[in-house]
């Protein structure tokens, strides 16, 4: 039976909620989370090692990250100007915006099946969110659905992952450019797997006052730090800063970070590698009887099977972990996703698939 007290105190949102659940991948091989397989290049363990044993860790980090954003800015090819905001991941920089515009009468609306953080964020702040499905085909944006309930409940913010998770694929860049100009708030472009895409939508940023794009430096191999950025005009930085809590960002995640993206070559390297995985990983499963497999854009690939419960089971049992999408939305009936390993973990995956279909 529930606390009297707690019943009382918590809000009825937080009470109707649940936590966001990660598995325990134990001893399996681990591709549920989009990851990058590889660990820090080994030419640049020492030098860590070393930065990280002198850090001031008696004293408060810099909590405005300067240094590291200037890393940030020179890595990925942005101005010597541009307004930049730290996270905790891009996770805590959707929560900030989401904090900022939060009301009961105030909307977010993302295309579905998409990243849950966002639905589950506008829950925890309060707000109400929509979901607009995308085309059933391919997983496009549904551009008519998408402006017609921009339109008819006026969002704060829209939200529109490029490449889309867990579909892997970028929207059309017109399409995406409508959905902008429609819009009455702000539109966030989360560009999580930029890295796999080969394009970006920053280049709009100085076309439309009014832009967001989030991204995280998770997916490029240092998901352990948890940090992602968000590039704004000023205006929206100034504001989106003060739901920022301060030094949310501790002194070895900033060291660790910048000393890495100085070697942006190294992390460009596993990029490739994972790029030539994603192609052999898409054929093998093209040639499995009774696999559906859609392009991707990004480091993992969806695919549909005839029965997602028992392969999903198999997989398990034979010592890989993935993740299972069915029952999360009537779009992905039957669908699981898996992340680009190693060769070695994919063969392995490959292998524990054929014996589970």
């Amino acid at each position: 039976m529930m606390n009297d007290r707690l019943q009382r105190i918590i809000r009825p949102q937080t009470l109707a909620a649940s936590a966001y659940q990660v598995h325990d991948a134990g001893d399996r091989i681990k591709l549920d989370a989009m990851e990058n397989p590889y660990p820090v290049p080994a030419a640049l363990r020492a030098e860590l090692a070393s930065l990280l044993s002198a850090a001031p860790l008696n004293r408060y980090p810099d909590p405005q990250a300067r240094r590291l954003k200037a890393r940030i800015r020179a890595s990925f090819g942005l101005a010597a100007d541009q307004p930049l905001l730290l996270g905790n991941g891009s996770d805590e920089l959707i929560q900030i915006i989401a904090q900022a515009v939060a009301g009961p009468d105030v909307t977010l609306l993302a295309p579905e099946p998409g990243f849950a953080m966002y639905r589950l964020i506008a829950a925890a702040t309060g707000s109400r969110y929509a979901g607009v499905d995308l085309n059933a085909a391919d997983f496009s944006l549904d551009i008519d659905a998408m402006l017609a309930a921009i339109e008819r409940e006026r969002p704060a913010v829209v939200f529109l992952a490029w490449p889309n998770n867990p579909t892997g694929n970028r929207f059309d860049l017109n399409a995406v450019r409508r959905v902008i100009e429609a819009a009455p708030g702000i539109v966030v472009i989360d560009e999580a797997y930029h890295a796999f895409a080969g394009n970006s939508c920053v280049d709009l940023l100085a076309e439309y006052a009014h832009l967001i794009v989030l991204r995280t430096l998770s997916k490029l191999g240092l998901a352990g730090l948890r940090i992602g950025f968000m590039a704004a005009a000023g205006d929206w930085i100034e504001q989106f800063d003060k739901q920022r809590l301060p030094y949310n960002l501790g002194t070895l995640n900033q060291l660790a970070a910048d000393a890495i993206l100085a070697r942006h070559e190294l992390l460009d390297e596993q990029v490739a590698a994972i790029l030539a995985e994603r192609e052999r990983l898409h054929t093998a499963l093209q040639a499995l009887s009774g696999v559906q497999v859609w392009p991707s854009d990004a480091n993992f690939l969806l695919f549909r099977v005839t029965d997602a419960d028992r392969v999903y089971a198999g997989l398990l049992e034979r010592g890989v972990l993935i993740k299972k999408l069915h029952g999360s939305h009537a779009l992905l009936d039957n669908c699981l996703r898996v992340t680009v390993g190693t060769p070695e973990e994919n063969d392995a995956f490959l292998e524990a698939l054929r014996t589970s279909l």
